[in-house]
């Protein structure tokens, strides 16, 4: 019976260190980074929300802080994201039988530069684009704005998330 109390003390040891450089959010951030800096998104799209610019920075600055243990620095991070938003678009998807728009789409495209200053290697340039489909006859603001913001904010942002220190 000892023998057998040994042997399942050793394999969750050997269990529990061997799966220590792995982390539950998926994320692959060497253990000497420390800080970030997420700089403010100027919106510089042809169409401007006022609201979009601090609401994505916010957003993207909180998923950092809640899915990784990395201390918001507000300059020389060891990662540094920058960049501006170039898109903000609403266009019509589909059509009734009248010839008008059923419904129509926003679609927000964010330009991303990251930069790991560990490793160079990781550095990119990027955009990423995501969209929220809503009736035509919905008027895009109030409640409706920050619901179609939240969706899309979450998904750019998890993205970027992603190809930066998750390395999908």
């Amino acid at each position: 019976m000892k023998k057998i109390g040994f042997l399942l003390i050793f394999v969750s040891l050997f269990t529990f260190q061997s799966c220590g450089i792995y982390s539950f959010t998926g994320t692959n951030i060497s253990p000497d980074v420390k800080t970030i800096q997420i700089d403010y998104f100027p919106n510089e799209a042809i169409l401007v929300e006022p609201s979009l610019s601090q609401t994505f920075t916010t957003q993207f600055q909180d998923l950092f802080l809640t899915q990784t243990n990395l201390s918001l620095v507000k300059s020389g991070g060891d990662l540094q994201f920058e960049g501006e938003i170039t898109g903000y678009k609403i266009n019509p998807m589909t059509a009734t039988a009248q010839q008008t728009a059923a419904q129509n789409r926003l679609t927000i495209t964010i330009n991303v530069r990251f930069f790991n200053n560990k490793n160079e290697e990781d550095n990119f340039e990027k955009s990423f684009s995501h969209y929220y489909d809503y009736d035509a006859n919905a008027q895009l603001i109030g409640g409706a704005l920050d619901d179609a913001f939240d969706e899309i904010i979450e998904r750019i942002s998890q993205d970027i998330f992603n190809a930066s220190v998750a390395k999908w």
